[in-house]
C-alpha cells in the first residue's frame, strides 16, 4: 500500500442523485481542507473532448462502455492515482455509485463510506434548481424517475447499507452541516493518519 494513501482519510459519499453529496463535499473542502476527487470528472473530460453534452445519460452510457471495455474498476484506479497525487490529508469522493467504485478503496483502512439519504420529492425539487448537468434544469418528474433507473443509480441503496455513517438531508444547511461535523469529529478521533 503506497504510503501517500496510507496517510490519508478517504471519505466516500454515496447517495441517490441530488441527495446533497456535492454540498457535503464542498463543506468538507471549506471547513476540513479536504480535496474533492470526483468519479464523474474523467467522464466529463471525455465528453467535453468529444464535444458531447454532459448529460446524465451520456455520462452513464460512457461510464458503462468504459467499464465494459477496460474493466469495472477503471474509474476507481483513476481516482486512486488522483488520491496519490494530492497533498491533502482528507480526500472526499462525492459520487460512489457502484460496488466496483469501492473495490480498490476498501483495501485502505482509512476509507470511510457515508450515506446521504434524501426524500425523492426533495431531490426532484433540487435537481430543477441547479445546473450541474445540461439536462437537469427542465427535467420533468417522469424524466427524473427514468434517470433514477440508470445503471449508475440502481445500486446505490444496496451500497448505502454498507456505509459506516448516515446523513439525513431532508431539512436545511445548518442541520446538514451539524451532522457532517458530528461524523467528522468521530472520524478524526478514531482515525490514525
Amino acid at each position: 500500500m503506497p504510503k501517500k494513501i496510507k496517510d490519508k482519510i478517504i471519505i466516500g459519499l454515496v447517495g441517490e442523485m441530488v441527495s446533497g453529496k456535492d454540498t457535503v463535499a464542498d463543506y468538507l473542502a471549506k471547513k476540513y481542507k479536504s480535496k474533492t476527487i470526483s468519479f464523474s470528472q474523467p467522464l466529463r473530460d471525455i465528453l467535453d473532448r468529444l464535444y458531447l453534452p454532459q448529460t446524465r445519460i451520456n455520462m452513464a452510457t460512457l461510464g458503462t462502455l468504459l467499464r465494459a471495455k477496460f474493466g469495472q474498476d477503471l474509474l476507481a484506479k483513476t481516482i486512486i492515482e488522483g488520491i496519490k497525487d494530492s497533498k491533502n490529508k482528507i480526500i472526499c469522493l462525492p459520487n460512489i455509485r457502484l460496488e466496483s467504485d469501492m473495490t480498490e478503496l476498501k483495501k485502505f483502512k482509512n476509507f470511510i463510506l457515508i450515506s446521504i439519504e434524501t426524500d425523492q420529492k426533495i431531490r426532484y425539487q433540487r435537481i430543477t434548481k441547479r445546473l450541474q448537468n445540461k439536462d437537469d434544469k427542465n427535467k420533468t418528474w417522469a424524466q427524473f424517475l427514468k434517470d433514477s433507473k440508470l445503471a449508475t443509480e440502481t445500486k446505490i441503496k444496496k451500497i448505502s447499507q454498507k456505509a459506516q455513517y448516515s446523513i439525513n438531508n431532508n431539512t436545511n444547511y445548518p442541520d446538514l452541516y451539524s451532522q457532517v461535523d458530528s461524523i467528522m469529529k468521530e472520524i478524526l478521533k478514531n482515525t490514525k493518519v
